[in-house]
């Protein structure tokens, strides 16, 4: 029944959500990669220096220390309804460079397709009952640079977009990121442009599937504009490492997230500038074992009798041996009253060649 609920949530924003400039438009590349990072409150800006930098800021990618990394995500959400996935490879040909390629997907499998369900003479006939998948992915190329400014390196990705709704519509999109990270002392600062150029989809709709006429009725009908665009965004991460003893580091990190498209339900709302900050932190010892907490997406909530704040906390935990690090993060995307936990894992290898 939930499946069912969301086909038709799914078939009423295809619908209606396309006829303007979607605010929240290509939203599954908020989540996140990375259990290390999502434990942390989603920030990464500032201090990743592996292959997910790919998706945190592309300048980080400088930070692989063995030739090659490869990092896997796997994320249930919506108890266990939608799954979220990432893979990524990162490759250090040189000391000044590095590049990669990731790829996202966030995906809602076997939803029951009721648009068959009833024959030509009007009867209901479960035989007919099929389903179908809603995926998003998202394809990275990375790439990163040193520069001749000490302490200064440059990266960017090229995304390619693919959306999915079954049988009923798909889209391609493009879009351009751009970064930066400059080391200050013992500080560190990292910025990412996200969509500079804004991301454009194109949508396609099969109006024969889509559509169901009833009679003289027509339902469903496939919008007159398939353009959807996603506006640019800033973030801003700032970062430091405290060493407290020879065995225990801290290292917290905060970012803020600049959008430019109105009004939005952030911590720091207007119009047209919203901030959203996030805030992390990981207790490291000796560089073998990690625990982590942040805070991210905190919300204004207006009621009827108060008003209030909700947020999203993270914990994580991580292990480290030699070339291989395991990471765990449990956020909770829930609001007052009920909560929405969701159990992230990844896994990182780094290496330098394959012996066959």
């Amino acid at each position: 029944m939930r499946k069912t609920a969301l086909f038709i949530l799914v078939l009423t924003f295809c619908t209606n959500a396309y006829s303007q400039t979607a605010k929240y438009s290509n939203d599954f590349l908020s989540i996140g990669v990375g259990a290390k990072w999502m434990g942390m409150g989603n920030t990464g800006t500032a201090s990743c220096n592996d292959v997910g930098a790919a998706y945190w800021n592309p300048a980080g990618l400088l930070g692989i220390q063995n030739r090659y990394q490869i990092e896997a995500l796997h994320a249930s959400y919506f108890a266990g309804m939608a799954s979220y996935n990432h893979i990524a490879l990162g490759y250090k040909p040189d000391t000044t460079s590095a590049m990669a390629f990731s790829i996202i997907r966030f995906g809602v499998d076997d939803i029951p397709n009721t648009t068959d369900l009833i024959d030509g003479e009007g009867n209901i006939d479960y035989d007919r009952l099929k389903t179908f998948s809603v995926a998003d992915y998202a394809f990275f190329f990375s790439y990163a640079k040193t520069t001749k400014i000490p302490n200064l390196t440059l990266g960017g990705n090229v995304k390619l977009i693919y959306r999915n709704i079954g049988k009923f519509a798909s889209a391609w999109g493009f879009g351009l990121d751009a970064a930066a990270r400059y080391k200050l002392n013992k500080w560190q600062l990292g910025v990412t442009a996200r969509d500079i150029t804004s991301t454009f989809n194109i949508w396609s709709f099969n109006s024969k599937e889509l559509e169901i006429t009833i009679g003289d009725s027509t339902f469903n009908a496939a919008p007159d504009n398939n353009l959807e665009i996603t506006l640019p965004r800033v973030i801003l991460g700032v970062t430091r490492t405290f060493q407290l003893n020879e065995s225990i580091n801290l290292t917290p990190e905060v970012n803020f997230d600049f959008t430019f498209d109105g009004k939005r339900n952030t911590l720091v709302s207007g119009n047209p500038i919203s901030i959203d900050p996030h805030f992390g932190i990981e207790a490291g010892y000796k560089n073998i074992l990690f625990v982590r907490a942040g805070v991210n997406n905190i919300q204004r909530n207006t009621g009827f009798t108060s008003n209030g704040y909700t947020l999203q906390p993270s914990l994580g935990i991580g292990i480290k041996f030699r070339s291989i690090a395991i990471d765990y993060a449990m956020t909770n995307a829930g609001s007052q009253g009920y909560s929405r936990y969701s159990n992230i894992f990844s896994l990182r290898w780094s290496f330098d060649s394959i012996k066959l």
